[in-house]
């Protein structure tokens, strides 16, 4: 939130921002990285993605949303930390705020990495094929798959 005036909106001849958000705000709270004290619910994500859309549009910048792919098995193991990040609950925030995502019509386009990147047998865990090896980020295969799902189309016309 505090760097996006001076990260996007600032930039010029900025016309789109791609929204690809939400994740480590489901994952992190309780772990060394954030205080407990912040953590976050479905409902204070998309409270700022609509923050982040207003002033987008304040500044006339069209805003496309990713949803938010799936993190069953995805670990964090260094500097002496082997930590697991999926729970049930984090998964329904997951789930919800990709939802609102997918239904609001709040965003100019939608572009839904969760249906590209999880797996059909395990909805709740990145395709193998698209996984690295903290199950958290995708490979190769699986940035090029997030590539070849945004249609080109999104960005034609105001």
């Amino acid at each position: 939130m505090t760097r996006f005036d001076r990260d996007v909106l600032a930039q010029p001849g900025v016309r789109f921002v791609v929204l690809a958000l939400g994740v480590n705000d489901i994952l992190f709270p309780e772990f060394p990285f954030t205080p407990s004290k912040e953590t976050v619910t479905a409902d204070t994500i998309i409270a700022g993605y609509r923050r982040l859309i207003a002033r987008a549009h304040d500044k006339g910048v069209r805003i496309i949303a990713t949803t938010i792919p799936p993190f069953e098995g995805a670990t964090f193991n260094a500097a002496g930390l082997n930590l697991s990040f999926y729970t049930p609950e984090r998964d329904r925030a997951r789930q919800a705020v990709n939802e609102w995502i997918r239904r609001s019509g709040a965003f100019d386009g939608v572009v839904d990495f969760d249906e590209v990147l999880r797996d059909p047998d395990r909805p709740t865990r990145l395709s193998p094929e698209y996984a690295s090896d903290d199950h958290l980020h995708v490979n190769d295969a699986g940035n090029v798959a997030q590539g070849n799902a945004i249609p080109l189309t999104l960005f034609d016309g105001r």
